[in-house]
């Protein structure tokens, strides 16, 4: 039931009230679909359940009934071949405990990049606005719906719209506005005005308006407190996107009151972006403003009036344009220059006294090995007794511009000090090596376990993180070590899309699941297993987190565990599997990789490990091709003793072949220009 309080749709009444809105103007693009005389080419994925049309036409559904059960429903585009950027509009409705999500799946690749997903349930239709990246591939969009269960659940799809350009993109020509929407206030908010609206000769009698059609206005004329505010806010971005965000405005507002325009993203962490000068517009005046949006956010335009004689203000052709506007504008700046995992130097780190030194162990039960892969390189502070206390030094890293948000993840191990006060610091440092700012400090105890830190800083000016490790006696020294430094652009705690070829097990087991014909399971646990003297001192991903392993004693000698991943397409292209396995203890058993194909009667084996391997977690890299459906096998074991745990963590598929994919990683080394320009 979607919002008449009947199971029978209400089509009829909303088409009425759609047409009466304004006519659809925008150039729809192969893809768009108002289910009025058929599916448009849209298909239910066998695999699944069925989307139904409804018998009145107008829509497409997927419904809860108790005799015919239905979890999970995947409606499947046609081929789409767009090489502009576009965005797609959907009215849709979820009722009972349900959601929406939509995937785009590129052509010959495993996986599905998912863009947006809905899990509130509501009373009327609502608009989604998802953005398309330009492709050279075609590809095809996924509309999933899911199902609890629990009576009265249903998924319904009014229409899907897809257009040229950019979501935040608009001229509120169209009955659904874009996607933009109003943040209620009883006394103040944005209108439709325009040549259907009472209010437009208000605002149009005070300057050429530019297409003389619809447009956005707010008025103080109910505002009965100080400071009343109206927020229209854009669609939330889905995919990366710079340039230029340009508008129209007519304002007319007495001294004190306020207008501005400012991006919010999904923490509500918000950055002006403009505020005119003059409070009286001479007619429509034209904005633009640069704007870079590398992790999702909204545009918002905010009003605020301290009074009923506040006056009024209105916007209107709001457009974006991939290139900047103004010159001086800094370019996009690729952050990655500023990684290393110290596999082929310090890359473009640099030391201050020469205490930290890049080196590499073999790993036992008193020494970790590297965080990359286990066998690798790592920096390190002395190791205990080697020098003479007491002892500082700085790592400095590469100056990176400012006014941009950063997210720095690095990984630490700690061993041997008695006290952690200056163990290990980190300072934002200006391009005159002055310290702005500590941002961090080490306070946790644990020991000889890599641990993953995120931290999120901004600057206005140049900068670089610079980590510095004192010890101030002899009898406090101990040894910590540093891997695997990463900088991306945005907030840490903001992830621009779902990667349904990553698996760290944090939230679940991510569609990996046990064969049912085996002996054993894989077992999902966070810290440590609980036998002595096997298994790992904790995740790999975080050192905190979840992974999954075999208990053996639980299981008898020869007895096998086998871990499925879910079913995976195929792809005309070689794929690069990485994986992070811990084998250790004695008798530590078997772990394979198998290749599972669709109708196929025998696994192929891709890869093979047997006996202890180390006490860290390994790095494991797998190439195999394969162009039909197919699934990975992890298949553990058990070997002659108790104390052999096998473990796996951070589950990765890769587009390409493993050494192709390091090569590209390794590469930013050599891109000095890059970075150069900015120092």
């Amino acid at each position: 039931m979607l919002g008449c309080g009947s199971q029978v749709w209400c089509t009829s009444a909303l088409l009425l009230l759609l047409l009466s809105l304004g006519p659809l103007c925008a150039q729809l693009l192969p893809g768009s679909c108002n289910f009025e005389l058929g599916t448009c080419g849209y298909t239910s994925d066998p695999h699944y359940g069925s989307w139904d049309i409804n018998e009145e036409g107008h829509l497409i559904s997927m419904d809860w009934h108790p005799q015919e059960p239905q979890e999970r429903a995947v409606l499947l585009s046609p081929v789409l071949e767009q090489p502009e950027w576009s965005c797609a509009r959907l009215v849709y409705q979820l009722t009972g405990n349900s959601s929406l999500l939509l995937h785009l799946r590129p052509q010959h690749h495993n996986f599905d990049q998912t863009l947006w997903e809905a899990h509130t349930a509501s009373d009327s239709w609502l608009i989604a606005s998802v953005d398309l990246p330009n492709s050279t591939q075609p590809y095809q969009i996924l509309l999933e719906g899911r199902l609890e269960s629990v009576p009265e659940s249903s998924v319904a799809i009014f229409e899907i719209h897809i257009v040229p350009g950019y979501c935040i993109a608009c001229n509120f020509e169209e009955h659904h506005l874009c996607g933009y929407s109003n943040s209620w206030n009883p006394n103040v908010n944005w209108y439709l005005g325009g040549s259907l609206a009472t209010e437009s000769n208000l605002l149009e009698a005070q300057g050429h308006h530019p297409h003389r059609g619809h447009y956005m206005y707010v008025d103080s004329v109910y505002a009965k407190q100080f400071q009343e505010v109206a927020y229209l806010a854009s669609p939330m971005t889905t995919a990366p996107m710079s340039g230029c965000l340009s508008f129209f405005y007519l304002r007319n507002q007495a001294r004190g009151n306020l207008f501005s325009v400012f991006t919010r993203d999904k923490l509500g962490h918000y950055e002006e972006l403009w505020r005119p000068e003059a409070y009286v517009s001479m007619g429509w005046t034209y904005v633009s403003v640069d704007i870079k949006a590398p992790h999702p956010l909204e545009v918002v335009f905010e009003v605020a009036f301290n009074s009923a004689r506040g006056g009024s203000v209105a916007i209107d052709e709001i457009s974006f344009s991939p290139e900047f506007c103004h010159n001086d504008t800094e370019p996009d700046f690729d952050p990655s220059v500023a990684n290393c995992d110290f596999e082929e130097g310090l890359c473009l780190y640099s030391l201050e006294f020469g205490v930290w030194s890049r080196t590499s162990v073999k790993a036992n039960m008193y020494r970790t090995g590297d965080h990359t892969t286990g066998t690798g390189f790592f920096l390190q502070t002395h190791a205990p007794f080697t020098f003479l206390a007491p002892y500082m030094d700085r790592l400095h890293g590469p100056l990176l511009p400012g006014n941009t948000k950063y997210c720095l993840t690095f990984f630490y191990l700690l061993n041997g000090f008695r006290k952690l006060d200056h163990a290990l610091s980190l300072y934002i440092y200006d391009e005159n090596n002055v310290a702005l700012e500590k941002v961090w400090s080490l306070t946790d105890t644990s020991r000889a376990m890599w641990h993953k830190v995120d931290l999120t800083y901004t600057k206005p000016m140049r900068s670089k993180v610079v980590f510095v490790s004192l010890c101030r006696t002899f009898w406090e020294c101990g040894s910590v070590a540093l891997d695997d430094i990463s900088v991306s652009v945005g907030d840490c705690q903001v992830t621009s899309v779902s990667l349904a070829a990553q698996c760290d097990f944090e939230r679940d087991m991510c569609g990996y699941f046990q064969e049912k014909e085996d002996s054993a399971d894989w077992l999902r646990v966070r810290a440590v297993t609980p036998t002595s003297y096997t298994g790992p001192r904790g995740d790999h991903s975080t050192g905190v987190g979840h992974f999954v392993y075999i208990e053996a004693s639980l299981m008898r000698p020869g007895h096998r565990a086998r871990l499925l991943s879910p079913l995976l397409r195929g792809s005309s292209s070689t794929q690069c599997l990485v994986f992070h396995y811990h084998m250790y203890g004695s008798g530590t058993g078997i772990l394979r990789v198998l290749l599972r194909r669709s109708g196929q009667p025998k696994d192929s084996v891709l890869w093979r490990r047997s006996g202890e391997q180390g006490v860290s977690w390994m790095r494991a890299t797998v190439d195999y091709h394969c162009n039909t459906a197919h699934q990975i096998v992890f298949e553990a074991t058990r070997g002659p003793s108790l104390r052999s745990d096998i473990s796996l963590d951070d589950i990765e598929f890769k587009h390409g072949t493993c050494e192709d994919l390091a090569e590209s990683y390794s590469g930013f080394s050599e891109n000095f220009n890059d970075i150069e320009s900015y120092q």
